[in-house]
């Protein structure tokens, strides 16, 4: 029975490994090894939570539950997945990953319980949604947000003739400051964060900006 239920394990291994192949292949934060030892840590206490403590149940006033050590899995795995969400550029990265090692924990757990073709199934659904939803569709594409540094001559309604322009190409200002430059009286600075959505891009903009006399750079990051 012992070598069945390291198949187990083993088959769980592969399916996460597979799910981390996808990911390695887009450059993110969790690849092969940390999807496959996710996959069968979960497949191993799943397997030791429900067949690991058969030699007690003859014991008296004993309540046997094969969940306690399982349940565990669920919310432990978190921690994992917390360690790779993180802020750039004010837009949340690695929630994806995130979502995928929860789920190839499941995976695990699922063909730990024995359940082979659930957990073979869950897996080519993942990798099918996201060769799918890694697409170009526009529907699916979510506001990118970037940050344009300018540098312009103090010059009276300056940045609300900016802003204009933003919001004629349909551009969301998400905030803005403006400051004297230093060291010069005569000039401003202004940083603002900008949402775009749509095919419009920070590129596409920036040589319409700086067709504005008052504006003497213009820098994004």
């Amino acid at each position: 029975m012992e070598a069945e239920y390291l198949l187990r394990v083993v088959i769980a291994g592969l399916c996460g490994a597979l799910i981390g192949y996808e990911r390695k292949n887009r450059m993110k934060e969790a690849g092969i090894r940390t999807h496959f030892v996710v996959a069968v840590g979960a497949a191993l206490m799943v397997v030791i939570s429900k067949y690991g403590f058969r030699d007690q149940m003859g014991w008296e006033s004993l309540a046997f539950d094969p969940s306690r050590i399982a349940a565990q899995v669920v919310s432990g795995v978190g921690f994992l997945g917390a360690g790779m969400i993180f802020m750039q550029k004010q837009t949340v990265r690695g929630l994806t990953t995130a979502a995928g090692i929860w789920t190839t924990a499941g995976i695990g757990m699922a063909i730990g319980a024995g359940l082979y073709e659930v957990g073979g199934g869950v897996t080519l659904l993942v990798l099918l949604a996201q060769k799918l939803l890694h697409g170009k569709h526009r529907w699916l594409s979510s506001p990118k947000t970037e940050t344009l540094s300018l540098r312009l001559s103090n010059e009276p309604s300056a940045v609300e003739r900016i802003l204009s322009l933003l919001g004629e190409k349909g551009i969301s200002v998400v905030g803005y400051h403006v400051e004297q430059a230093a060291g010069d009286p005569a000039a401003l600075h202004l940083e603002m964060s900008l949402r775009f959505s749509g095919h419009v891009r920070v590129e596409q903009l920036m040589p319409i900006i700086q067709e504005f006399p008052f504006i003497q750079s213009v820098e994004a990051s």
